[in-house]
């Protein structure tokens, strides 16, 4: 084989794995529905009802259960919609959760408590952005659901508003 044919052949395959990263990440892009399972500590992206990508979150404090009332530091449980994208927390980026629904803030009239809001997915706030993957040893939110910020920036792009998230147990 000839010097010129193994640069081709170099170019060509370099070019396929250019393409085919580009189609992934294209593919990846229009997830349309979002679980979380918080008693594995995953969150899966589905389009179609497949399983695209798959993330390791931490929680809030208090993860056992359902949000009942603002402070409790529970993640809620149950159907909800990514609203916005918020590129100026107080945390790497964060994507907005329609928490509370209808069900919270029923349940939290009956108890005659308020049911919080803002909850969201989020990256690390700057005081922990070097810990990386080890924030997961912990649930450590106020009732959030937590990636590393180089994950945020992959949700960010994968994840548009408006579709559904569904926080199970």
């Amino acid at each position: 084989m000839t010097a010129k044919r193994i640069i081709s052949l170099i170019v060509i395959l370099i070019s396929g794995a250019f393409l085919f990263s580009s189609n992934t990440l294209a593919a990846l892009s229009k997830a349309d529905k979002v679980i979380v399972i918080k008693s594995k500590r995953i969150m899966l992206l589905l389009k179609d009802g497949e399983i695209i990508k798959t993330y390791r979150i931490a929680l809030g404090k208090n993860p056992d259960g359902r949000k009942i009332q603002a402070g409790d530091q529970k993640t809620p449980e149950g159907t909800y919609t990514i609203t916005s994208k918020n590129k100026h927390s107080k945390y790497y980026k964060a994507i907005n959760i329609s928490y509370p629904n209808e069900s919270d803030i029923q349940n939290a009239r009956r108890l005659g408590v308020s049911p919080g809001n803002s909850i969201a997915i989020h990256g690390l706030p700057k005081e922990l952005e070097d810990i990386d993957k080890f924030h997961r040893r912990l649930d450590w939110t106020d009732g959030c659901i937590a990636v590393t910020n180089k994950e945020i920036d992959e949700i960010w792009q994968i994840v548009p508003d408006g579709i559904p998230i569904e926080i199970k147990p």
